[in-house]
């Protein structure tokens, strides 16, 4: 800078730091982010010399999306306020779901249980014991419209947190629309449908690549056609971050996913300018205040750019990066879980300070147990005090221009586009998956953390410093899921089987089984028809697993 005046203020400045550090010393020797990123002692100016602003941070609602993706973000309107839930079986879920709506949450969020998250019924040998544990158990189209029982689809945004049999699920919510008389067309939601983040990640997958991308390029395909307000995809960097990578780690495999998306709908024929614009992401939101922020402002930032500059986009809306994000699990803790009400309070103020669409807050005893309806309330009522209290929703984008925050949202692009240059010499995504890379950055990533928390150079308040005696967890009151839950699910699906029309149940799954066979075939319709006769999500992910295989997991050590 050429600022006579700043030059001599800051020499100014120095001295006295020098001067200060002298009779004591700094709190660590070196300053990080919660993600590694080393800090500068005082951000100025000088920091970020250079920028154009236009081009580089620019206006919301405008290329590159720096400040957000709309022009007047959230004094227009508030990011939706969708919960995650589900638990036990599709009636007490629906209670939850009808709860939350008339406490003001503005979308739902279903949490299936695991047996539905890998295409088993819940009575299959492999189930046994986890049904309606981490979420509400779907066996068929039947317990979907239990799930949604009063809930009009044509006024509630459902997100569903499901990959693998994305494609079963989405068919039984637009069937539970078709029967509450709601057009496709006006149905409106997202599903995560990322099958690449559970190869590096979280482990809900069923089917071997190919076959997987066939079946997301295939919901692309389709909802483009029917379903033009459907999310087809949420793009997940949370999963990523939960399995602990960095937040720059975060940015780069989450965006080196939605670039193998890209490229498999492009071969499959199919517009970026169009299909981008229903393209989602999912992240976390962590407890670094300020990367957080930054991160959330460099993906966007990123995203356009490479939709722009690689892909040759020219729809703005195929550029905009709009993103869901939840407040950080791994972060909680079960010592003083009270503790956790002030953790996720920083958290979903960092994603409303960084822009997002879409907020879930976890609850303060999720390290526990399934949240109870109480914690619950506290949670979704964190998000509206923000919203309607905070003051930070009145001014887009207020922490723009800060020193630190652009300097922090440059340097979280440049690390993240490293890896993705990286991946891309690997030859993409999914040749890096398969050689293990993501992976094994990932687990370096988690073992640092790891370590820094045993030596206590990372605080963590209540685990490492500051412990209390805690009282017993079995005083709390505490969610628990009971056994007879699995007893009465298996007898609804007993009841089901004996009383639908078995006849159809079978050719529809035939027809799957031709489709599956013909690379040509769109699978959607085909699953459509299947479940509007009651076929059961096992039955059809069990043709599919026949046709397709199972996919091994290529440990990395």
């Amino acid at each position: 800078m050429e600022d006579a005046g700043f030059n001599e203020a800051k020499a100014r400045y120095e001295d006295k730091a020098d001067k200060a550090l002298r009779k004591n010393a700094e709190r660590r020797a070196e300053f990080t982010t919660g993600g590694g990123i080393p800090l500068e002692r005082l951000y100025d100016p000088e920091s970020i010399a250079g920028h154009e602003y236009a081009g580089h941070i620019g206006f919301p609602g405008e290329y590159p999306f720096t400040r957000g993706v709309q022009p007047t973000m959230y004094r227009g309107r508030f990011w939706t306020m969708r919960q995650y839930s589900g638990f036990a079986t599709a009636e007490e879920s629906n209670a939850r779901y009808r709860y939350l709506l008339e406490r003001g949450t503005t979308g739902l969020s279903v949490a299936f249980d695991l047996p539905t998250q890998i295409g088993y019924d819940t009575d299959h040998p492999m189930a046994a014991g986890e049904c309606g544990k981490v979420g509400v158990a779907i066996d068929s189209l039947a317990d979907m419209e239990i799930l949604f029982d009063q809930i009009p689809l044509d006024k509630v945004s459902t997100s569903m947190t499901i990959n693998a049999p994305a494609a079963v699920l989405l068919a039984m919510y637009i069937c539970v629309g078709e029967k509450q008389g709601v057009k496709t067309s006006e149905l409106s939601g997202t599903i995560q449908n990322d099958i690449l983040k559970e190869y590096m990640a979280r482990g809900t997958y069923i089917f071997p690549p190919h076959p997987s991308m066939r079946l997301i390029t295939d919901i692309f395909d389709f909802c483009g056609r029917e379903i033009p307000r459907w999310n087809t995809i949420s793009i997940s960097g949370y999963h990523i971050r939960e399995a602990g990578s960095t937040a720059i780690q975060e940015v780069a495999f989450t965006l080196a996913d939605g670039i193998a998306y890209v490229e498999a709908a492009r071969k499959k024929g199919l517009d970026p300018d169009v299909f981008g614009e229903r393209l989602s992401f999912f992240f976390n939101a962590h407890n670094d205040f300020l990367e957080e922020i930054a991160k959330y402002r460099a993906a966007r930032r990123l995203w356009a750019s490479i939709m722009k500059e690689r892909f040759g986009t020219k729809n703005p809306k195929a550029q905009m990066l709009r993103f869901h994000t939840q407040t950080a699990g791994c972060t909680l803790t079960a010592q003083q879980p009270e503790n956790n009400v002030i953790r996720v309070t920083l958290q979903a103020l960092a994603a409303v300070l960084g822009g997002t669409q879409s907020l879930h807050t976890n609850s303060m005893d999720e390290a526990l147990a399934l949240p109870t309806e109480k914690s619950v309330e506290t949670a979704l009522r964190t998000q509206q005090v923000i919203a309607y209290e905070s003051g930070v929703t009145n001014t887009i984008d207020p922490l723009a221009g800060s020193y630190a925050i652009e300097k922090l949202t440059d340097e979280i692009e440049a690390g993240a586009m490293d890896y993705i240059e990286k991946i891309d010499n690997m030859g993409g995504m999914l040749a890096a998956i398969e050689k293990g890379y993501p992976q094994k950055q990932i687990q370096d990533a988690a073992y640092e953390y790891q370590k820094a928390v045993e030596s206590k150079d990372t605080v963590v308040v209540g685990v490492n410093q500051f412990q209390t005696k805690e009282s017993d967890a079995a005083a709390r009151k505490l969610l628990r899921v009971d056994a007879s839950v699995e007893e009465r699910q298996i007898g609804k699906l007993k009841k089901l089987r004996s009383e639908r029309g078995n006849v159809a149940v079978k050719e529809r799954l035939e027809s799957i089984r031709e489709g599956a066979r013909d690379e040509n075939a769109n699978l959607m319709p085909l699953i459509l028809d299947a479940v509007r006769v009651y076929a059961t999500e096992g039955e059809i992910c069990g043709v599919l697993r026949e046709e397709f295989g199972e996919y091994v997991e290529n440990i990395v050590l």
